[in-house]
């Protein structure tokens, strides 16, 4: 009976001890994050950077997409009518890729057919060009990351073996899982990033899309207005 009470109480005297070694030896996220090395500071900057271009780009293709849905019929009635300078004055209060298509569209009546769609394609052209900027940047990130991840992983591991092989006698298991688990927080962090990155400019790209397709259809429906005219 005294054997067994001493048995139980040295096994929970050993429990309490990996318990509180354990408790010891928990890391939070903080403390990954900065066991990460240096090459977590290109990541970290790369992870702003893409937060910045998804939410600029988002302020940006929401205030492309405010044109109203009552505008077209507004300026059909307006040049129907003769009331072209009138007609300008909706389309400039707007200043929206597709109310600056329809505006310089407007400038032109009195031009051949030829002439406006070209005038409106080329104004297309740029509004595109103001939508996707800095969405090429974003997809770099999204690429670029997850390779400085490994990049650190890599760099992380030949420093931990470094270690391992300056100590003399047996290598502690600790030392080498220490140097292993510090190395691989580059990899993951670096995925991240470019998954965050990635599935930003996926959407943004759509946002486009959809923006573009709009614009096409207002072009068409302008021209065509035109022609009845």
């Amino acid at each position: 009976m005294i054997l067994l009470q001493t048995l139980t109480t040295d096994s929970l005297t050993t429990m309490d001890s990996l318990n509180t070694a354990a408790a010891t030896e928990n890391i939070g996220l903080l403390d990954l994050l900065i066991k990460g090395g240096y090459m977590m500071i290109p990541l970290y900057l790369l992870f702003i950077l893409a937060i910045f271009i998804f939410f600029q780009k988002l302020i940006t293709l929401n205030k492309a997409a405010k044109t109203p849905s009552h505008l077209m019929d507004q300026v059909k009635v307006l040049v129907q009518s003769g009331q072209i300078e009138k007609a300008k004055m909706l389309c400039a209060g707007e200043n929206t890729p597709v109310a600056n298509m329809i505006a310089k569209g407007i400038e032109r009546i009195g031009s051949p057919l030829k002439n406006i769609e070209v005038s409106i394609e080329n104004v297309g052209k740029i509004e595109i060009y103001k939508l996707e900027k800095n969405l090429g940047l974003l997809a770099t990130v999204s690429g670029a990351a997850p390779m400085i991840g490994f990049l650190g992983t890599v760099t992380g591991m030949i420093q931990a073996f470094i270690s391992i092989a300056q100590e003399e006698g047996n290598v502690s298991p600790k030392l080498l899982s220490m140097g292993i688990y510090e190395a691989m927080i580059t990899t993951a962090a670096g995925l991240v990033v470019g998954i965050v990155a990635y599935l930003g400019y996926n959407y943004l790209v759509t946002q486009v899309s959809k923006l573009v397709h709009n614009m096409e259809y207002t072009s068409i429906e302008f021209i065509d207005l035109l022609q009845d005219k």
